[in-house]
């Protein structure tokens, strides 16, 4: 496979595989901050929809899964099987300080633009690529609580060891390729940079005030 030229090129050509959700008034782009950020960028401009952020903090890890608290569209879900843990010396103070902390960078990333309502929408979560599906799933579970109708899990580059895991919590895939000999993301893109949350509010903030 030839590499991405850096993510806003990847974000174009995802884009071009969803056009069935051009300018649909019931859709909204869910971007994966960071890395996710410049290809949902794209993708919100280049489909004329609306744009939101998802953020992730991994809080602990389970015996199945990884435990996270996601601020999405402005609503934080925290995973239900954390206050089924055994209990740990300060382990209450490192989930609070971790949710405190991701609360702080949403708030900064989003500037004082209200989120925007995702309820009975589709969703496209979009992310840089995917190597475990880890990420991904955790971002899906959390949409999935504040009942949307449809999430379509949108990525330039997925492993193609993940694509059953993704596959069974999505209810569409839009994948542009899926290399079996993935390594990680980076190694997709001959430009590979993650954004600044200064640089997140300003791509936020300007797609917000084109698409209003």
């Amino acid at each position: 496979m030839t590499k991405f030229e850096n993510a806003a090129v990847a974000g174009r050509q995802l884009a071009d595989s969803l056009h069935k959700y051009r300018d649909s008034s019931d859709t909204i782009v869910i971007a994966i901050v960071a890395g996710g950020v410049f290809v949902g960028v794209e993708v919100a401009r280049e489909l004329k929809l609306p744009l939101e952020l998802l953020f992730i903090r991994r809080l602990m890890i389970g015996p199945e899964m990884v435990l996270s608290a996601t601020s999405v569209a402005g609503t934080m879900v925290v995973d239900e099987e954390l206050a089924q843990q055994p209990a740990a010396p300060g382990m209450d103070h490192a989930i609070a300080d971790g949710i405190k902390q991701l609360q702080e960078r949403e708030r900064f990333c989003r500037g004082k633009r209200p989120p925007v309502d995702i309820s009975a929408k589709q969703v496209i979560i979009v992310d840089n690529g995917i190597h475990t599906g880890s990420t991904m799933r955790a971002a899906i579970r959390a949409v999935r609580k504040l009942d949307v109708k449809k999430v379509v899990a949108a990525i330039p580059v997925s492993d193609l060891n993940s694509r059953d895991v993704i596959e069974s919590a999505a209810d569409e895939i839009v994948c542009l390729s899926w290399p079996e000999n993935f390594g990680h993301v980076g190694l997709w893109y001959k430009e590979f940079i993650r954004p600044t949350n200064d640089q997140i509010l300003d791509l936020y903030s300007t797609l917000r005030r084109m698409i209003e």
